[in-house]
């Protein structure tokens, strides 16, 4: 009995046909679902009234959220804002001849809006992680008696650091509530992000970040 096959060319032929309209349908697909896994991590708050904002450290996004936190103070959401402090410096400063802290220039961009620097204040102990932020800003409302914080973070972290200030907070008589910095301003917009390496980091690696917080802190 003999078998046909078909000629080693038209294999290979046919696979590269298959293989391109694979791509092609990749490549259309791609961006309705690189906007959906962006859009899914960015929370839609509404920012709720509060005897603190506190602004969560994120070293290079320091100044979308120092800048929505100066907004919010501004209008009356709360009556002072608490920096965390990430330990992380950003470049160098002419005037003061250093490097700076991004909680530093965090500070400079709420007094350039108008914050007052009575108003503002730094916790003390630095912080390497988003759940020790939390752990830091709940010894800090327990100890100074604050019963409410109204906690600011850029959209794509916003996701998980509600989730992470939920278990944190679990059994505190502190309320706890988030505002969301819409992205576009230092992060990427939702539609391109996939476009930049900043865009990688912010949006793409935050599903692993995600999976290891509920492993460890769940």
């Amino acid at each position: 009995m003999t078998v046909n096959t078909p000629p080693p060319s038209r294999s290979r032929g046919a696979a590269r046909r298959l293989a391109l309209k694979a791509a092609a349908l990749l490549l259309l697909a791609w961006p309705p679902l690189a906007w959906l896994a962006a859009d899914w991590l960015v929370l839609k708050t509404e920012p709720a009234r509060a005897e603190a904002l506190a602004v969560l450290g994120g070293a290079s996004t320091y100044e979308e959220r120092a800048g929505y936190a100066a907004r919010l103070f501004a209008g009356g959401v709360a009556p002072k804002i608490v920096l965390t402090d990430d330990g992380q410096r950003g470049g160098w400063s002419q005037a003061q001849q250093r490097n700076l802290f991004f909680v530093e220039r965090a500070a400079a961009v709420l007094e350039a809006a108008g914050v007052p620097a009575g108003s503002v204040e730094t916790l003390p102990r630095q912080t390497a992680s988003t759940y020790e932020e939390a752990l830091a800003l709940r010894e800090y409302a327990e100890a100074r008696g604050v019963n409410s914080l109204l906690v600011v973070t850029s959209g794509y972290h916003s996701r998980r650091a509600l989730w992470t200030l939920g278990r944190v907070f679990r059994g505190s008589p502190v309320r706890v509530t988030l505002a969301a910095v819409p992205p576009g301003s230092q992060t990427p917009a939702r539609a391109f992000w996939w476009l930049s390496p900043a865009g990688w980091r912010t949006v793409a690696l935050e599903y692993p970040k995600l999976v290891y917080y509920r492993l460890s802190y769940g």
